[in-house]
């Protein structure tokens, strides 16, 4: 068989991983040849690729991004989408099937495209966590460990000068990011989209920190909506996709903080920082697993599914079940981190 690869939407650490397991899995164990479609759905569009033999992939477990590009391209938007003109294109190029490598978005065209006939396999990728029916998505360790690093490093010059630090982190619908490198960090507040809280107790649990002579810490994800405010603040325009381009909470926590308390405030937005670089072994681990199992699943012809880890086990699932709604942060895991704010 022919497959083609490719990644779209963001880009994470660990994608680079899921295309070397892919394409050694696909040769060496079922004499496969593969291409990759270029920066995304906009390649498998245009049929635009590159070949990936063995060599092409060489040493690429380790290294951040996607040789492949990405962008945020709709496979049903353009005069050269849709399943009829994508299937042309396939078989003008003897493609025998897809392997998309994405989060919601992306699945979502996929599961169209299934649904339509086209022999489309998925691989989740969320840099948030945020994918139903899987337990964990490559790039999340990286981004963790990425944000757990830099708020250690703003503890100690927190404490230096007796100031309150805000880092604020990616998570435009979730927490988990902030969730995890809060309590990493050893956090005194986190503040993420699905809980609602008040700037007053926010600047309560600093009050309580600072009081006992420490340098208090706030984590919060960039979409979190604090009470009183109807929408996200940001003010950075939108992307070219129409979404409102985030960034801003932070520096709204911040000024809040310092207003209310008198407490020295500054804040620190990671930003995009935390897609970039060589993934964690873990993410290595996880994004090789999802590569072998995406082959075979092309194998077994499994077309409209999608690869997942539950608990430790590969497992199959329709995209269906995948696109079900996003995996927010459940209030029991707020509870137990929120025993440590203030303290």
């Amino acid at each position: 068989m022919k497959i083609g690869l490719l990644t779209s939407g963001g880009d994470c650490p660990g994608l680079n991983a899921v295309i070397r397991a892919a394409v050694l899995h696909g040769i060496k164990t079922y004499g496969h040849e593969f291409v990759g479609f270029r920066n995304g759905w906009h390649g498998v569009v245009e049929g635009r690729f590159m070949d990936l033999p063995r060599t092409r992939v060489k040493g690429l477990a380790g290294e951040g991004g996607t040789i492949l590009g990405t962008s945020r391209t709709n496979p049903f938007d353009g005069p050269n989408g849709g399943p009829e003109r994508i299937s042309i294109m396939l078989e003008r190029h003897a493609v025998d099937a897809i392997i998309a490598i994405g989060g919601e978005g992306t699945l979502a065209g996929a599961a169209r495209l299934a649904e339509a006939g086209l022999p489309v396999v998925g691989v989740p990728k969320t840099i948030d966590n945020d994918l139903a029916a899987t337990d964990y998505t490559f790039g999340f360790d990286t981004a963790v460990s990425i944000a757990t690093d830099a708020m250690d490093r703003l503890r100690t010059t927190g404490e230096s000068h007796h100031r309150c630090m805000v880092a604020e982190v990616m998570g435009r619908h979730v927490g988990w990011i902030a969730l995890h490198s809060g309590m990493s960090a050893g956090a005194h507040a986190v503040l993420i989209p699905e809980q609602s809280v008040a700037m007053d107790q926010v600047c309560q649990w600093v009050t309580e920190v600072h009081d006992r002579g420490r340098s208090p810490l706030v984590v919060v994800a960039e979409g979190f909506i604090p009470e009183g405010e109807e929408d996200i603040v940001a003010g950075k325009g939108t992307e070219a996709s129409g979404r409102p381009r985030l960034g801003g909470v932070g520096e709204y926590v911040t000024e809040e903080i310092e207003r209310l308390t008198g407490i020295e405030t500054r804040n620190t937005t990671l930003g995009h920082i935390q897609r970039g670089g060589a993934p964690t072994g873990f993410d290595r681990v996880l994004a090789t697993r999802y590569g072998l199992a995406a082959v075979d699943l092309v194998g077994d012809k499994g077309w409209g599914q999608m690869v997942a880890i539950r608990g430790t086990d590969m497992v199959r699932v329709d995209f269906s079940e995948a696109l079900a709604g996003l995996k927010t942060v459940p209030q029991h895991r707020w509870d137990e981190a929120k025993v440590l704010f203030g303290r």
